[in-house]
């Protein structure tokens, strides 16, 4: 990897770090077009892939598009339907998952669990909506 390809990774991954939103790589790229940065969308798709097997960062694959999350240790998210947004849980990790996988003879690393429905934002609209219609 050149130092210009390894300056690019670094850019893509400070842009990631610190953000909660779970952006999509066009996301980034845009974010990072903002900024002036001088990178293509297929630049940002390699940083994050290659920084992706190196463990940096993780990857949550949703429709339409994957997103991506500075946090890599294991945690769970929930994805709101209707306003796409990915919100971190704060609650525990259950690694007896991977335990109880490992005994039908698969090799687990991790899991990833995404709980899907409507944020609590999306809910109050909803709700809102349907008491004054």
């Amino acid at each position: 990897m050149s130092r210009q390809e390894k300056g690019k990774r670094a850019r893509v991954l400070k842009e990631l770090q610190g953000r909660k939103d779970h952006p999509t790589a066009e996301e980034l790229y845009l974010s990072l077009r903002k900024k002036g940065e001088a990178i293509s969308l297929a630049t940002v798709y390699r940083a994050l892939r290659s920084l992706a097997a190196e463990g940096q960062v993780t990857t949550l694959p949703l429709a339409p598009a994957d997103r991506f999350d500075p946090t890599t240790r294991p945690h769970y998210h929930f994805h709101c339907q209707k306003c796409n947004r990915v919100f971190d849980l704060d609650l525990p990790y259950k690694p007896e998952l991977d335990h109880a996988i490992e005994r039908l003879g698969f090799s687990v690393h991790h899991h990833t669990l995404v709980f899907h429905g409507l944020c609590p934002a999306c809910q109050k609209r909803r709700n809102h909506g349907e008491s004054s219609a």
